[in-house]
């Protein structure tokens, strides 16, 4: 029988690689032991077209908004037919990734149908009640949060001057809570607007207006904050602001947060950027009732601020190549530290 060949002496083994790290936890966990759902405005075309786009959205938020297609424009383009397709496919992603969807947006004054504009007044009320129940029927019990009502004050806190306004007086934002709530009872129905995430004069009347809502006993439930910020000019009271509407028994959301630069970027606007991402998170883990924090787009690759703000951009938390900013460190670093608030 031959010998065994001989063993080669190596001397002591090499240690093995080390394992790579897991990934960091997604957002929508880290918020989850403070009562708090973290989200996204949904850009319906990358999320069919970019598999980058798609997968973060899947994995990193727990609420998602249609950045467009729930609007009356998109919903019914031609009058008497509504075109559900996309706004389906959105609630198709969102149910098989375990995801709340919020509406936006019932009535507002601007992205409605172009043949709106042919309506006699006296056929509008009507109109708009068909409107908002329709589209509240047809996703009724699968949507968390409604936007009824969107941005009917200027910036002094005077009302806005729009087509519901001439034509059905003020009462139609109390109506359209009310025929929102008839069409699901069981939706959180809110007010938003832009422009009030501090107290000022315009976050003074959507107060005023939500106050006598409730003195009268409409059915809404909450205040959607935008929190479409600036870099250059940051909000400085938001968590009192928030907390006053949590004293009169309202839920509040920031419902469309982000934060602008003059564009080029550089580390010391990003940083800028990240400690306002950070002041509004904070204000709404302060805030009992704060129920969401959802962010507008989520990387600068398909931002609406550059075609909106002239010069200004690089809002989102994630740049162009899906790479996190500051400001997602930020926010990752506030929702990970300390314990869970107080419900």
């Amino acid at each position: 029988m031959p010998d065994d060949p001989p063993v080669p002496v190596t001397g002591s083994a090499a240690p093995p690689p080390p394992a790579p790290a897991p990934p960091p936890p997604p957002l929508r966990r880290l918020a989850a032991p403070h009562g708090l759902a973290f989200g996204t405005a949904v850009n319906l075309t990358a999320l069919a077209e970019d598999p980058a786009y798609r997968a973060w959205v899947a994995a990193q938020f727990d609420t998602v908004t249609a950045e467009n297609a729930m609007k009356w424009a998109e919903l019914e383009p031609t009058r008497g037919r509504y075109e559900w397709g996309p706004t389906d496919a959105l609630f198709a992603f969102a149910e098989a990734n375990g995801q709340r969807v919020r509406g936006h947006t019932l009535v507002w004054h601007n992205q409605n149908p172009a043949w709106l504009a042919d309506v006699p007044p006296d056929e509008l009320g009507a109109l708009l009640k068909t409107h908002v129940q329709t589209t509240v029927r047809r996703f009724r019990g699968r949507v968390w949060q409604w936007d009824v009502v969107n941005e009917v004050f200027e910036e002094d806190g005077t009302p806005r001057d729009t087509i519901w306004l001439r034509a059905l007086g003020p009462g139609y934002v109390a109506d359209a809570f009310r025929w929102a709530h008839e069409a699901d009872p069981d939706a959180l129905l809110f007010y938003n607007d832009f422009d009030i995430e501090a107290v000022n004069a315009k976050s003074d009347g959507v107060y005023d207006l939500v106050r006598e809502l409730k003195r009268q006993d409409v059915p809404i439930h909450g205040v959607g904050v935008q929190a479409h910020c600036s870099v250059e000019s940051p909000p400085t009271t938001p968590a009192e602001n928030l907390g006053r509407f949590d004293a009169l028994g309202l839920h509040t959301a920031l419902t469309e947060v982000d934060v602008r630069m003059a564009m080029p970027s550089d580390p010391v606007k990003l940083q800028a950027q990240a400690n306002v991402y950070r002041s509004l998170l904070r204000a709404c883990l302060l805030t009992p009732r704060c129920l969401s924090f959802t962010v507008w787009g989520y990387t600068d690759k398909y931002s609406w601020v550059p075609g909106w703000f002239e010069g200004a951009g690089a809002a989102g938390i994630l740049d162009e190549n899906f790479a996190p900013k500051p400001a997602h460190r930020a926010l990752r670093d506030d929702l990970s530290s300390g314990g869970a608030r107080r419900r």
